[in-house]
């Protein structure tokens, strides 16, 4: 595994200890937002070991994910969707406002709970992964 894919495996694993926390204080929206992005930090862990690069928004991480994941049998189709799925808990988190813009519990620990399988299934790819040809752009921290 490259250094760069531990790391963003590292972020992933904290985002994900956050979304527990934050479900523990009963904040819906919070731990959606943080179950999606244990997920696309994980996406991030995958592109890098096998790209050598990482996408600069989240629309590209979801497209090289996508194309990563389409042919990877080991990656459960509920699992292929969940990236896309799970940042419409951010958007909701993060822009949408009135009565609708809730995240009930339950979804959010359904969301979390689909980030760790999301998380553990990634982070098994990378493991077994060949190394990535290094760089075809720099990394933007």
């Amino acid at each position: 595994m490259t250094p760069e894919a531990g790391r963003y495996l590292e972020k992933a694993r904290r985002c994900l200890a956050h979304a527990r926390a934050i479900l523990g204080i009963a904040l819906g929206e919070e731990a959606g937002r943080s179950a999606y992005l244990t997920a696309f930090h994980a996406a991030q862990a995958l592109i890098f070991e096998r790209l050598g690069t990482v996408a600069r928004s989240h629309q590209g991480v979801h497209g090289e994910f996508a194309k990563l994941a389409k042919n990877e049998p080991s990656i459960d189709p509920d699992l292929r969707r969940f990236l896309s799925q799970a940042y419409d808990l951010k958007v909701l988190a993060d822009y949408e406002t009135g009565p609708e813009a809730v995240v009930p519990l339950e979804r959010a620990a359904a969301a979390v709970d689909a980030a760790e399988r999301f998380l553990d299934c990634v982070a098994q790819l990378v493991e077994r992964s060949a190394p990535a040809t290094p760089g075809k752009s720099p990394i933007k921290r």
